[in-house]
């Protein structure tokens, strides 16, 4: 998934190099450039407080303040200014002796659903001669809500779908079974009976990345290959592991995992293990839902 705010490479080396305008000596003798740090931003919205800043750049500095407005570009905008997002100032003012002064937007959380696909375009209103043709004068703003991490969010009853159900469990479209906080493992769950009676399963969430909300889980115990194949096979137990080619994800506005799983036999021949790779979606419902569930004989 896309960094948040990340600054183009080339434009960061010649920040690095430059020297000011007014000083003896320099490594950058070319013109004195204004843009945006990068072509589009990605701002993870959890509130309607949180300040994002759209970095503004030169490749000079001077010995004055420089102020340059900012202006929507209505036509390459689908978020509304006052509605999805607030700018708090249309200028911007890079400070003497300095090369970057910020854009603050803020997002408006309550406006914004965790299903649009909202963005707006900001242009810098500098002269001719300040802009850089290779980088322009133009920044795409994408908003996207991010619900705030909650590991309670992810207890209690959840129900589970899965590619495995389909290929290997008859007479069932999906099992209701229930979660509680690992009390021993940071932002754990422990899922009860996933998919066999007397197999638990542990799956961690990645908070660090809020636009890349990731899970992972260890090797563990998954179900018994007498219950899944009506046989004994190599050790007896089926295992699970996380696939590398896989991402497996969650999300806390939809209070959903997304999962992919491997799955094999210990015991078993290197070229006859594998039982296979499925996915898995698990939904977290109310007590009520569980409720109607359980009447219905799940």
């Amino acid at each position: 998934m896309r960094k948040i705010l990340t600054t183009l490479s080339v434009v960061t080396a010649i920040l690095i190099s430059v020297a000011a305008c007014d000083e003896e000596y320099t490594t950058y003798n070319g013109p004195d450039y204004m843009m945006f740090s990068d072509t589009i931003y990605v701002l993870p919205v959890q509130n309607s407080q949180e300040i994002f800043d759209i970095p503004v750049v030169a490749t000079q500095t001077c010995n004055y303040d420089r102020t340059v407005a900012v202006e929507i570009v209505d036509a390459q905008s689908n978020a509304i200014e006052g509605k999805h997002y607030v700018i708090e100032s249309n200028t911007v003012t890079i400070k003497a002796g300095e090369r970057v002064a910020n854009v603050s937007v803020r997002g408006v959380y309550e406006n914004i659903s965790v299903y649009d696909s909202l963005g707006f375009s900001l242009r810098l209103l500098v002269e001719e001669d300040a802009k850089w043709e290779l980088y322009g004068d133009n920044a795409k703003v994408l908003l996207q809500k991010a619900c705030p991490f909650d590991i309670n969010a992810f207890t209690g009853y959840c129900v589970v779908t899965s590619t495995y159900i389909m290929n290997y469990m008859t007479n069932i479209d999906m099992r209701l079974v229930s979660s509680e906080v690992d009390p021993e493992n940071e932002n754990t769950i422990i899922i009860r009976d996933y998919f066999y009676d007397g197999y638990d399963v542990r799956i961690k969430f990645e908070t660090d990345d809020i636009l890349n909300p990731l899970i992972s889980f260890d090797e563990q115990a998954f179900g018994p290959t007498s219950e899944a194949f009506n046989t004994l096979y190599g050790d007896g137990v089926i295992h699970m592991y996380q696939p590398a080619a896989y991402t497996s994800y969650y999300s806390s506005c939809e209070k959903f995992i997304f999962q992919y799983m491997t799955l094999y036999v210990p015991g078993m021949p290197a070229d006859a293990n594998t039982v296979g790779t499925f996915i898995n979606a698990v939904e977290w419902i109310s007590d009520d839902e569980a409720e109607k569930l359980m009447r219905e004989g799940y």
